[in-house]
């Protein structure tokens, strides 16, 4: 199937992971040309780059769909597509889909980890009701199964099949 690689972004700290009852962080997240990928340990320069071992979230993807639908539905004005700080904003594909799966992407190969689930911080971020909104469609985490970099662009994306299942005691 053909997707669009609307956006990439990357950002040096975390300002929502690991804060749950302290206030947010101001770490700014930079619009990218290009992600340089690093299979097994994530996206350079990224705040999750060699986070842990085996990480579940090496990369995360966000649906451009669902990014519409909030600016128009919840927020009803201007939102920037960063807000939501995943790694890739993606057009043509269902995220929810490639959970469990080994797909690949310009000839990278990743599994899809889980849902990248919704915070509460998402109400903070974008505007209230979004929490609830984007429940069941957060994103997705995958790990990086293969070097590489990606642009913005219109890519083929193919589905390889079932991933290992390695999640559930995460």
């Amino acid at each position: 199937m053909q997707v669009t690689l609307k956006h990439l972004y990357i950002s040096d700290g975390h300002n929502y992971f690991g804060r749950y009852g302290k206030t947010s962080l101001g770490h700014l997240i930079d619009e990218k040309e290009n992600l340089e990928l690093v299979a097994g340990k994530g996206i350079k320069g990224d705040r999750f780059f060699d986070y842990e071992e085996n990480y579940k979230g090496q990369i995360t993807f966000f649906d451009h769909a669902v990014y519409e639908k909030v600016r128009d539905e919840v927020v009803k004005g201007e939102l920037e597509p960063s807000k939501f700080r995943r790694n890739v904003i993606i057009d043509g594909v269902d995220l929810n889909s490639l959970i469990g799966k080994r797909f690949t992407l310009d000839g990278i190969e990743f599994t899809g980890s889980c849902e990248c689930s919704p915070c509460f911080w998402m109400d903070e971020a974008c505007a209230d009701g979004t929490l609830e909104f984007l429940v069941g469609k957060g994103g997705l985490r995958a790990r990086i199964l293969d070097d590489g970099e990606l642009k913005t662009g219109v890519y083929n994306l193919e589905v390889l099949g079932d991933a290992p299942i390695r999640d559930e005691e995460e």
